[in-house]
């Protein structure tokens, strides 16, 4: 028998899906359900590698976890990696097909649609459950014919949705409404439950307008969910960077601050050094916002010739050099490793007309870039050069596209050994350990490489160290708050009385 199918839309971007998707899956999960989450296409330059060596957004593999599953590239078939302006590269099931231009990809898109039903209907056949997440809003009128995120997945599956509507942002009303009002009759049916999501004060205030917000579309309110403070989940989108740019802790000992790259990905690196009492994270888009950082950290980027330049047209890659020259730290994740050192080639063309550009020469090293893009989980130690005692677990995962070799006597950074049992060296450092990076995503993640680094840090200002951190299982708070204010009974009923499509013959 196929799955239950539950679909999750916005009235835009950032109203909460990919959060609200996390939380069902967890809820579900806990009640003895087999969940897997869904997106069809995802456009996000926060990107995650399978056991098997396949790309998805971050948010698809955050969602398997809350799940209590592994992520498979079946959870997000295509993911578009923007890398200008008006192009990206395109990933089908995890493997890289082309850089394609939105007319390209439009035009692509009749192609790929039948792997975006059949990963679903896999997952539909394997699982209890399937949460799929919609995309923007499924109201953009000028994107209908090129939607294959949101009700042409739902009509696929004749899904019941939830409409997400942010309050925050103000006039949540008028665009549930008017959501409503701009998809089809057809669409409209399917719509069986608003949410309305972080909300702030008394929700009583809300009853009359919850009360003709029924009458006049007659889908009734299923939640309304209050504001969660501190929490935060994996993000894909741009918008996930600029509320992390209004956080700040004006209290904490410790301040580090992330160059905000123009082409930032993966900025969740940085995640579990902001959740640290006494740490601070700034991202900074001028010379100034790096100023009395105790450290600089430098991103992965999707545009490493671009950001580069914007580092120099800035002022940033000035301030970089001179925040070095003052002592301050700089640790550099993926493109970010590879702007530290002193020369890029780009031979084959892969990222820019450009065949070779001088890096920060921070770093002893060149890169090379190649059209074949590494994937893969890796795990390993610290080789004691930098951040860390030597042997100090680390793991994460490779997203880049291609070879960074380091001068004969640069130390390498960590010590680590691939999903194939290759062993390898990734990284450098500086022979004054100042200055450092490496292709690993995720590396801070590992609680006790993060406190051994901070305790460094705190060290230099004269603080004492502080112990490593127990992880705080922070999907299970937000599954508790969702499952608290939304009618899970109601969403129940609505999938008990859904009448799905039949799955596809294979």
């Amino acid at each position: 028998m196929a799955a239950h199918v539950l679909m999750v839309q916005g009235t835009t971007s950032h109203a909460g899906k990919s959060v609200l998707t996390a939380a069902l899956c967890r809820i579900f999960a806990r009640r003895g359900w087999r969940v897997a989450p869904f997106k069809a296409q995802n456009m996000a330059l926060n990107s995650y590698v399978t056991p098997e060596g396949g790309e998805l957004g971050r948010a698809q593999a955050y969602q398997a976890a809350a799940a209590g599953i592994e992520p498979h590239v079946d959870m997000n078939p295509v993911l578009l990696k923007p890398n200008s302006q008006t192009g990206s590269q395109v990933i089908v099931l995890g493997k890289p097909v082309a850089n394609m231009s939105v007319r390209e990809y439009h035009a692509f898109q009749p192609t790929v649609w039948p792997t975006v039903t059949a990963a679903l209907d896999r997952l539909r056949a394997a699982y209890d459950l399937v949460v799929i997440e919609g995309a923007g809003s499924p109201a953009e009128i000028n994107l209908r014919h090129q939607d294959i995120v949101n009700m042409k997945v739902a009509r696929y599956a004749n899904c019941p949705v939830l409409l997400v509507g942010d309050i925050d942002r103000g006039g949540v009303f008028a665009s549930l409404v008017g959501t409503t009002l701009l998809v089809t009759e057809e669409e409209r049916a399917l719509i069986k439950g608003f949410i309305i999501n972080k909300f702030r004060g008394d929700a009583s205030l809300l009853d009359n307008g919850l009360t003709w917000l029924e009458e006049y579309t007659g889908i009734p309110t299923l939640g309304v969910l209050p504001y969660l403070k501190d929490w935060r989940g994996d993000e894909e989108d741009s918008l996930g960077v600029e509320d992390r740019r209004k956080r700040t802790k004006p209290n904490a000992p410790l301040t580090l601050a992330v160059v905000r790259l123009p082409f930032i990905s993966n900025f969740t690196d940085f995640d579990a050094l902001a959740d640290e009492e006494d740490v601070a994270v700034r991202y900074a888009v001028t010379p100034a916002e790096l100023a009395g950082a105790d450290a600089i950290l430098l991103p992965g980027t999707k545009s490493t010739v671009d950001d580069l330049r914007w580092l120099r047209t800035s002022g940033m890659a000035e301030a970089l050099l001179a925040a070095v020259a003052g002592g301050t730290p700089v640790v550099g994740i993926c493109g970010g490793y590879q702007m530290l050192g002193r020369r890029i080639y780009d031979p084959e063309h892969v990222e820019s007309a450009l065949s070779e550009i001088d890096g920060l020469g921070l770093l002893n090293a060149e890169t090379t870039f190649a059209a074949e893009k590494r994937t893969v989980r890796v795990t390993g130690t610290l080789t004691g050069a930098s951040l860390g005692e030597a042997g100090t677990p680390a793991s994460g995962y490779e997203i880049h596209m291609g070879r960074t070799d380091v001068a004969p006597g640069v130390a390498p950074l960590l010590q680590l050994t691939d999903a194939t049992g290759a062993e390898l060296h990734d990284g450098g450092v500086t022979p004054d350990g100042l200055v450092c990076g490496a292709y690993l995503h995720g590396l801070f993640d590992a609680p006790a490489l993060r406190r051994g680094w901070l305790n460094r840090l705190r060290a230099q200002k004269g603080l004492p160290p502080l112990p490593v951190a127990d992880a705080q299982p922070d999907i299970d708070r937000l599954a508790d708050h969702v499952a608290a204010y939304l009618d899970m009974g109601a969403v129940e009923r609505m999938l008990d009385e859904a009448e799905y499509a039949p799955l596809t013959p294979a």
